[in-house]
């Protein structure tokens, strides 16, 4: 049977439609719909800069390998462009119609660049003369390429066509992109943008209109096997701001002259513009002014410290009781940063061993290690060089620990470690310990993304992630484990054995169950396994909050298979993995999605969850956000993202995990 699926980078864009949805959801706080919109923006700018580009280009290759496409990279940019357009005339409306009079209501007016030139002309003049830290940067030269790399990447311009040809770009003052104008009464805030285009419309007595452009994000090391990748990848971040352009999003109304000259200078064409709105660069309503206070976001939710963690007895002791889970950021992420820090001070571990794929800038894991090697132990660090966007800041942190003493190792060709793993061993004890978890070693992010974390003494699951240590140190080249999922070793291998166990169990008249959340499904082996396990009898439920190229419901396909997702003020980023029912039910977590990347390029861990409390409340939860109908949307054969409405209760599954964590740890010692 020839199966069907959803284009991956079509399905994206409707998991960002999704985000766009809690913008209009009134439900939410306004402040929190402002943020969404922002999140929209980010992830959008992210999308051009990476996926874009990888289609542009699959353009490169040989016509014979691009006949055997299935889709061809002409045709899905233009989808791509369409859909684009399609959410941007909705973004648009959101705002103009929905948010802007809400605030007005409030008292709260954002002023345009006619009436900032009606009422606030010497204030923008003045502001511009006197105020900016940095002197404003213009060009109006761009007869060489070089001169053309002044338009950097995500930076705001304000352009006009010159007279006799080319252009006039002036780049809008970072920092602060909201100014507050003087008033009597209420709260005026106006664009920087509109403040520089009054005082440039005065100075040049032209019509000046807003570009944002992305550009090709990806470092192209042209060969990671041979000479020194470190270095490659060092000398591969000066180019990412000047790669080539993916998009150019202008002002809607920009005269015909300007657009030629532009289109002229950077050498683009129709498929690289988005035409929409007169602002751009929407993330910037991270920083939106908030004059009325917290009412207009969400009610806090303050994370929560287990009482194991509370306790006075050191963390490694209450470890060795029974294995420990922790669920970010409804639980405090003080449990991890206890953990290091116990570990770094205890003058019983002789060896602490931690992977590290995205940290914070100021990261208190980080110095925790060091610390750890101040005080003689052996400190080894994986830490990966490739993490997108972190680059920077992941090679400082491995040059600091590396001149500290720790064994750093960076990334590896061809492959990502993308494993949250830590080993501690206490040599003169023979004990070992183990985490294993689902999100990054980031005390930032795990206040704004949904993961577990699993504290363990287990000897096996310590023993088994000590031998991914061993192959990320160059001492093994694959692994030994029976009880952990190692990607790129066993993981397929594990999934397709418990879909088959499933299988067998359906058609001998058993009941089949498959129960999965990932942040993403794209890999087209293991979705058809789940089509040939849907068609054999097993219910399948899944929980993916971004990409989703599986196509449920379809019939001789996936009418066995139901598929939400899930959007609320915390990103979903765990990942769980359930087969079985009853006595032979089997759970695991770990770092991988179900992508083709995470199970046959990347180095991931997934583990088992043996201890029952710990399981049952992870199943508990699972349940939860199953019967999300506030922030559950169904993801049918058209995408169309309807909300779920068969619960009669009206609470978001985040809400719900939240308070019942809370009452979990009121009773658990």
């Amino acid at each position: 049977m020839k199966y069907t699926f959803f284009n991956r980078d079509l399905s994206w864009l409707r998991f960002n439609e999704r985000v766009l949805q809690e913008a209009q959801d009134k439900r939410n706080p306004l402040y929190e719909r402002i943020k969404f919109l922002a999140i929209y923006s980010s992830n959008l700018d992210e999308f051009f800069k990476v996926r874009v580009s990888d289609i542009r280009q699959i353009k490169h290759l040989d016509k014979e390998l691009r006949k055997k496409l299935i889709t061809k990279p002409n045709r899905l940019l233009k989808e791509i462009k369409k859909e684009v357009d399609r959410q941007g005339e909705l973004l648009g409306r959101i705002f103009r119609n929905e948010i802007t009079p809400e605030l007005n209501a409030l008292g709260i007016h954002i002023v345009s660049a006619v009436e900032i030139s009606d009422g606030y002309k010497e204030f923008a003049i003045d502001y511009i003369s006197n105020k900016l830290s940095e002197p404003l940067a213009i060009k109006e030269d761009f007869s060489s390429e070089e001169e053309c790399l002044f338009i950097e990447n995500e930076k705001l311009y304000l352009i006009t066509a010159k007279t006799g040809g080319g252009i006039i770009c002036v780049q809008v003052p970072e920092g602060n992109r909201f100014i507050e104008l003087p008033t009597a009464e209420g709260h005026k805030i106006a664009y920087i943008d509109d403040i520089l285009k009054v005082y440039l419309e005065e100075k040049y007595h032209k019509t000046f209109y807003e570009l944002k452009i992305s550009r090709d994000a990806e470092l192209y090391i042209k060969d990671e096997y041979s000479g020194n990748l470190l270095e490659k990848i060092k000398s591969s971040l000066s180019n990412r701001n000047v790669g080539q352009i993916t998009r150019a999003l202008i002002d809607a109304k920009v005269d015909k002259e300007t657009d030629t000259q532009l289109q002229t200078v950077l050498d683009i064409n129709d498929t690289d513009i988005v035409y929409g709105g007169v602002y751009h660069k929407m993330k910037d309503f991270f920083g939106f002014p908030n004059p009325i206070g917290e009412q207009l976001e969400n009610k806090k939710l303050p994370p929560i410290d287990p009482k194991f963690i509370k306790t006075d007895k050191p963390l490694f002791s209450v470890v060795k009781e029974k294995e420990r889970i922790l669920h970010f950021p409804f639980e405090s992420y003080n449990g991890i940063l206890k953990w290091i820090e116990e570990a770094s001070e205890d003058k019983d571990v002789t060896t602490i061993k931690i992977t590290l794929y995205r940290v914070s800038s100021d990261s208190k894991i980080a110095k925790a290690l060091l610390r750890a090697v101040e005080n003689g132990k052996k400190v080894f660090v994986f830490i990966e060089t490739k993490a997108r966007f972190d680059e920077e800041n992941n090679i400082k942190w491995g040059k600091r620990l590396e001149d500290a003493g720790a064994n750093v190792r960076y990334s590896y060709p061809g492959i990502k470690v993308h494993s949250k793993i830590m080993y501690i061993e206490k040599e003169a004890t023979n004990e070992c310990f183990a985490y294993i978890g689902t999100g990054n070693f980031n005390e930032r992010t795990a206040s704004i993304y949904t993961d577990f974390g699993l504290l363990t003494a287990d000897v096996n699951l310590a023993q088994e992630v000590h031998q991914v240590f061993r192959v990320l140190e160059g001492d093994l080249i694959v692994p030994k484990v029976k009880h952990l999922l190692v990607s790129p070793f066993t993981s397929r291998a594990t999934f397709d054995q418990l879909l088959d166990r499933e299988m067998k169990k359906a058609k001998n008249g058993g009941e089949g169950r498959v129960f999965l959340k990932l942040n993403s499904i794209e890999d087209t082996k293991l979705i058809k396994h789940l089509y040939k396990a849907s068609n054999a009898g097993v219910k399948i439920r899944l929980i993916v909050r971004g990409i989703c190229c599986l196509i449920p419901g379809v019939e001789g396909q996936s009418e066995n298979i139901e598929v939400i997702s899930i959007i609320d003020r915390f990103l979903e980023h765990s990942r769980v993995y359930i087969f079985g029912s009853g006595e032979d039910e089997k759970m695991y977590i770990g770092s991988a999605d179900w992508m083709t990347r995470n199970i046959d390029h990347r180095i991931e861990v997934i583990t088992p969850v043996l201890e029952k409390e710990n399981y049952q409340i992870i199943k508990d939860i699972m349940q939860i956000q199953w019967e999300d109908n506030v922030k559950g949307r169904i993801i049918d054969g058209d995408q169309i993202n309807v909300h779920l409405n068969h619960y009669s209760h009206q609470e978001s599954s985040q809400e719900r995990t939240y308070f019942y964590l809370k009452e979990k740890n009121e009773d658990v010692v």
